[in-house]
């Protein structure tokens, strides 16, 4: 807590995306849509999978919790962009800018685990089909989440002992619609260039490096698909594919702000909304509504809530 009584500074103000009043209307519009798109279309997976029997397996479960994250990283800071699109004053307390940092790391660095554990979960499946339900556990499932999370939760907390104990006692203009480390970090009244450039590029380089891994172990999966064509080859390639570019839309941009920590590139606002918004937006259809398996238990639900819907209408 000395972390906090030592900052002089007791709330920040954030620039936002735009001043321009069309700009605004546009994006309090879209971002509104996409929001509010994004929690239905989770929450409709997740309930989904949840309901039906048959979807109760590995893979579902690991993309039940993907949804679930998305929900969370795409509440942590959009709503109050949202809010504060028309606001002349934007501003955050110093408590709500940690623990805006906090969520957007523990989120970050669970779904980063969880998409390890989802390429894992494909590779069993394609490379060793025999061992697939030994392996690929209940168990074995649930640990991976609780891994996910655990690790998410040490990257977050590696990441504020840092920041807690910096003084904040002038600069507080953060340029970006919400907190984000290498932001906040420069604010600092002492010099942290080398320390900053230390921790924050840890984060890049660990979100390289994972990559790296979910990239070679969709090579692999794509290698093996081609050397041994099955019934289920073109499926297994849609999914392998469909999990590829939600991999890349989510690395890219974690990649390209982290590895360059203190460089002021117009672009980095783009790219935090991509993997704030439209990646938790788009994980859904690339992933999950695409699965005809997905697609016929939503129809299927959907259709039987209408239909006991119509039941307890009064004629």
């Amino acid at each position: 807590m000395e972390g906090f009584n030592n900052s002089r500074v007791s709330k920040f103000m954030l620039l936002g995306l735009t001043d321009s009043p069309e700009l605004q209307i546009f994006f309090f519009v879209m971002f509104s849509i996409f929001y509010l798109m994004t929690m239905l279309g989770n929450c409709l997976i997740l309930l989904t999978v949840l309901s039906t029997l048959h979807l109760h397996s590995p893979m579902y479960f690991l993309l039940s919790n993907l949804s679930f994250i998305d929900m969370c990283l795409s509440s942590f800071a959009t709503p109050k962009m949202i809010m504060d699109i028309f606001a002349q004053h934007k501003t955050i307390s110093f408590e709500g800018c940690i623990s805006q940092i906090f969520f957007l790391h523990l989120f970050t660095g669970t779904e980063i685990v969880l998409l390890i554990s989802m390429s894992f979960d494909r590779y069993i499946a394609i490379c060793k089909p025999l061992h697939y339900s030994t392996i690929m556990s209940q168990k074995v499932c649930v640990g991976l989440v609780v891994i996910s999370w655990i690790v998410g939760f040490l990257h977050t907390i590696s990441q504020l002992a840092f920041i807690l104990y910096l003084p904040f006692c002038g600069p507080n203009v953060v340029d970006s619609f919400f907190c984000d480390l290498p932001l906040v970090i420069r604010l600092a009244c002492i010099d942290v260039y080398v320390l900053g450039i230390f921790m924050i590029s840890t984060s890049g380089v660990i979100a390289l490096i994972s990559f790296l891994l979910l990239l070679t172990s969709y090579i692999i999966v794509l290698v093996t698909i081609k050397d041994h064509p099955s019934t289920g080859s073109s499926k297994a390639f849609s999914t392998c594919t469909a999990h590829f570019i939600v991999v890349l839309m989510f690395f890219g941009p974690c990649i390209f702000i982290y590895v360059w920590p203190f460089t002021n590139f117009e672009v980095d606002k783009v790219l935090s909304v991509f993997y704030t918004i439209f990646t938790p937006f788009l994980n859904p259809l690339i992933y999950t509504l695409r699965n005809q398996e997905v697609k016929t238990a939503l129809k299927k639900k959907l259709s039987n809530q209408y239909l006991n819907l119509g039941k307890t209408t009064p004629s």
